[in-house]
């Protein structure tokens, strides 16, 4: 649980008919009970997932969404685990470039691609701005 800052101009684009609800919905992961308030670009979320990696990529979600700067996280964790790290885009960034700086090997950068589903459709397509979740290696 927390306060997780994000870039108010950098995301996907908003309309008037924006769900943010839909939107969490859409990524097919399971979140009992939620609850989200948008006050000027600051969200509130609450429920129930299941993972840690589940609370992230919700967090993740909302956030990487054009307006929104921050996300006040009070998702409950059944299965508490390690949290991952966060890493904003630069430009001129690419996976490889971010998992040579995170895992020492360039080559891993589908693990950050995976652990960023649904966000991510193509591990060629990130932008500056977004905020990534950089999971721990499996030993």
């Amino acid at each position: 649980m927390g306060l997780f800052d994000f870039i108010k101009d950098a995301g996907k684009k908003m309309d008037a008919q924006f769900d943010l609800a839909k939107e969490v919905y859409d990524t097919g992961i399971e979140v009992e009970e939620l609850d989200i308030k948008n006050d000027q670009g600051i969200v509130t979320i609450n429920g129930k997932v299941k993972t840690q990696e589940d609370r992230e990529k919700v967090v993740l979600t909302l956030g990487n969404i054009e307006g929104i700067e921050k996300v006040n996280d009070f998702l409950f964790v059944e299965n508490p685990e390690t949290e991952a790290q966060f890493h904003t885009v630069e430009s001129g960034e690419s996976l490889s470039k971010i998992s040579k700086q995170y895992y020492g090997n360039a080559m891993k950068y589908m693990v950050i691609f995976e652990a960023n589903k649904p966000m991510l459709k193509n591990p060629d397509l990130i932008y500056p701005g977004q905020v990534l979740r950089i999971p721990k290696l499996e030993d």
